[in-house]
């Protein structure tokens, strides 16, 4: 029965996060909507882990077979991938670099600035 209750907490994030696609006029995906708003109320503690943990949990251990359908539609979709093969590739490795560079550097800042406080407070 809990993961009824769960997984009816996480369907409304998700049906609250396609409305706020519809009504806000930008280019963001209804998911990127969903995923702040979960969030969001994570971290303002207005919804506690406990109660979306263990259907989360689920949804994550079969994260993998959701994937088979877009694996299949890559491979039907093969002409057009070939024939732009080069910038598929050129926009991937140039696009996880720029996310790895960003990621560690916010990463250091964030660290940096931890060990100044603990040093402040140490003073």
């Amino acid at each position: 029965m809990h993961y009824l209750k769960q997984f009816t907490v996480i369907i409304a994030i998700s049906a609250v996060s396609e409305l706020l696609a519809l009504f806000i006029p930008l280019p963001i995906p209804a998911s990127i909507y969903g995923m702040s708003l979960l969030f969001l109320l994570l971290m303002t503690g207005a919804l506690k882990l406990q109660q979306v943990e263990n259907a989360a949990n689920l949804l994550l251990g079969i994260m993998p077979a959701l994937f088979v359908v877009s694996g299949a539609g890559l491979i039907t979709s093969y002409g057009q991938i070939a024939e732009n093969f080069t910038s598929w590739v050129a926009v991937n490795v140039g696009s996880t670099i720029v996310i790895l560079v960003t990621t560690g550097l916010l990463a250091q800042g964030m660290i940096r600035r931890k060990k100044a406080k603990e040093a402040d407070r140490n003073d």
